[in-house]
């Protein structure tokens, strides 16, 4: 079948988070004069990463909210198990300030999303939250871009499994058959994606990450995206539609 829509991820793959969050994370630990606390700055950088690895990891599963992952990040960053919630929600907002002001999306998003916007339709599919993912696309001028925006806090299931595709294909009104996925993680995105039935695009922008899943297309960058869409199936083989 010929791919008709496009679901896309958001961070790393639209928007530069690792970028951001860089950024803006290391202008948030000297203004909490923390800087000296873990070392340097990209050892502070790690922990911060590790503890937003562990608590992302307690939201996908259930147990925990969207909110309650972002005050357990502060604590377990921070060590301070007992700090409330307020407390949690103020430091987070104040790196969040120096986070937004950080934000940009990759120099090749707009250009493929304009080279596909006569030939398919577009959607995203966010591990993330609503209310989180709408301001953040709107801020960098592309929630116009997306007929649909399905996200995991409102699901209740996540990415790899195969409901949150399916669900987002259709929101869409479309077989996963006739979707490709486009994102940055080669298990959660393009794995799940392929698994689910549509068109896996692991999009490997360091280019140096090995082979990918068997069955997902690899792309190091989103100017090869509309060749992937034009001349293969989800299933790697030539196709006769242009």
């Amino acid at each position: 079948m010929p791919i008709r829509a496009v679901l896309w991820d958001i961070d790393d793959t639209l928007f530069d988070y690792t970028g951001a969050d860089t950024a803006g994370f290391s202008r948030h630990l000297a203004d909490e004069g923390l800087g000296g606390r873990y070392g340097t700055p990209q050892e502070a950088l790690a922990v911060w990463r590790e503890a937003t690895e562990r608590q992302w990891a307690r939201f996908s599963a259930g147990r925990t909210t969207f909110q309650g992952q972002r005050r357990d990040r502060v604590r377990d960053f921070l060590g301070t198990p007992g700090m409330d919630d307020t407390e949690a929600d103020g430091w987070f907002e104040r790196y969040v300030t120096h986070y937004r002001a950080a934000w940009a999306v990759f120099p090749d998003v707009l250009p493929a999303l304009d080279a596909l916007a006569a030939s398919h339709r577009h959607g995203v599919l966010s591990n993330s939250s609503s209310a989180n993912q709408e301001d953040k696309l709107r801020r960098l001028g592309l929630r116009d871009r997306f007929e649909v925006l399905v996200c995991a806090a409102e699901l209740g299931v996540s990415k790899p499994e195969a409901a949150a595709f399916r669900a987002a294909c259709e929101a869409m009104g479309l077989p996963a058959a006739e979707v490709a996925y486009v994102g940055d993680q080669p298990e959660i995105d393009a794995r799940g994606a392929r698994d689910a039935g549509l068109l896996a695009v692991w999009l490997d922008r360091d280019g140096g990450r090995g082979p990918g899943p068997e069955g997902a297309h690899r792309i190091t960058g989103l100017d090869q995206l509309p060749g992937v869409l034009a001349g293969d199936t989800r299933f790697g083989a030539r196709s006769g539609i242009r």
